[in-house]
């Protein structure tokens, strides 16, 4: 059984996934601090870096955002996520301080750094991501070979010229005329945004929710059998959500539905650096601004047989909580994970097709590029919600 748990506590929400009483993924976004990504603005140029080929934007929210020349120029591949730059180009051609700016936050400030910003605007629905400066169409990986033309034709017939998008894996088991509600009403955005007055700028054109709204949106058609609330203002919230979506889940309200000792203890695994293993070995998750790093440890486990088989047990082991971890605390960015050294070749391959399965749950995009020379696994996760 698939549920989201939403609780608010001390100014903070917290978006649980339960599936089978077993915590999925945890998120957090501070009221005092809410999330912009997504968030639309009609912003002013502030100054220009022509050696860093970057601006600094005032779109009102505190410290002024970045953005860079790939993300000023057109996009020219979606499929290949390539973009359009060109060496010579400068940015000053293109903006100067004091300009009006069009742009979308995507990725959120933090205390050091301000919101990252693109002229790539893209409006996401449930079944489709709307991107109007985008004259392509790209197709979940994750659907099907034989769905991917079908839906991309479909959707084509339904979005204005030189506009494009991403069709979403949801889409895939969708009712073509709840696609066509989805796209409908991400165009009608669309429109409205483009007629609203751009004076006394910075001003916000569009805010996208937040992280409840982003999360319901991405599991609404994934099994989602329950939603569990804390009070009744966040109840009132998501019923008027499902309405506008057409979607009938059940909602009670709980605010204590996770003082389990089941549920705790699940809770202080998510925090503690190190977690321990079944078989008595245990992982280390070591986060830094540059990377995540992750050590494999045998601990109490001496294992029964010869010693490659007691490694690989660890190591295997050790790989499925992994995944689980990097899903369940959102980790982003370039991940190293130095396993216990294994000297046959074929244990190794093992180990990648196992992590390459059980990253497959995961819903984030994730690059897996195998063992280095020093016999540490890298990998790259893009994080699900910016914090």
């Amino acid at each position: 059984m698939k549920e989201i748990f939403i609780n608010v506590e001390d100014s903070i929400k917290k978006i649980y996934l339960i599936e089978d009483e077993i915590i999925i993924e945890k998120h957090e976004e501070d009221m005092n601090s809410p999330m912009l990504e997504g968030n639309i603005y009609a912003g002013k140029i502030q100054n220009v870096l022509p050696g860093m080929q970057a601006a600094f934007v005032n779109i009102g929210s505190g410290k002024n955002a970045f953005i860079h020349l790939r993300d000023i120029l057109p996009k020219q591949d979606l499929n290949l996520g390539k973009k359009n730059i060109q060496s010579n180009v400068s940015i000053n051609e293109l903006v100067k301080p004091g300009d009006s700016i069009l742009v979308q936050v995507t990725r959120d400030e933090t205390y050091k750094k301000g919101a990252r910003v693109s002229k790539h605007i893209s409006l996401t629905g449930r079944f489709f991501v709307y991107m109007p400066n985008t004259p392509f169409i790209a197709v979940s990986q994750k659907i099907t070979e034989e769905n991917k033309t079908a839906l991309k034709d479909l959707i084509s017939q339904m979005i204005p010229e030189e506009t494009g998008g991403i069709v979403r894996t949801n889409a895939e088991n969708a009712k073509k005329e709840d696609i066509e509600k989805d796209v409908k009403e991400l165009i009608n955005l669309w429109e409205e945004m483009k007629n609203l007055s751009i004076n006394n700028l910075p001003r916000q054109l569009y805010d996208a929710g937040g992280i409840i709204r982003k999360y319901l949106i991405d599991n609404l058609d994934k099994g989602l059998e329950k939603i569990i609330v804390c009070n009744s203002k966040i109840k009132e919230q998501i019923v008027e959500f499902l309405k506008s979506e057409d979607k009938d889940i059940k909602i009670e309200i709980n605010k204590d539905y996770l003082n389990t000792s089941n549920f705790q203890n699940q809770l202080k695994k998510i925090e503690n650096r190190k977690i321990w293993l079944n078989c008595g070995g245990f992982i280390t998750i070591d986060r830094t601004e540059a990377l995540t790093a992750i050590d494999v440890n045998s601990g109490k486990f001496t294992g029964k047989d010869n010693f490659e088989d007691t490694v690989f047990k660890v190591n295997e082991e050790a790989t499925i909580e992994i995944a689980k971890q990097l899903r369940m605390r959102d980790i982003g960015g370039i991940i190293i994970i130095d396993y216990i050294d294994m000297h046959i070749e074929e244990n190794k391959q093992k180990i990648l097709e196992l992590i390459e399965k059980e990253l497959k749950k995961d819903s984030s995009k994730v690059q897996i590029e195998g063992f280095t020379k020093l016999n540490l696994l890298e990998l790259t996760r893009k994080h699900i919600y910016s914090v």
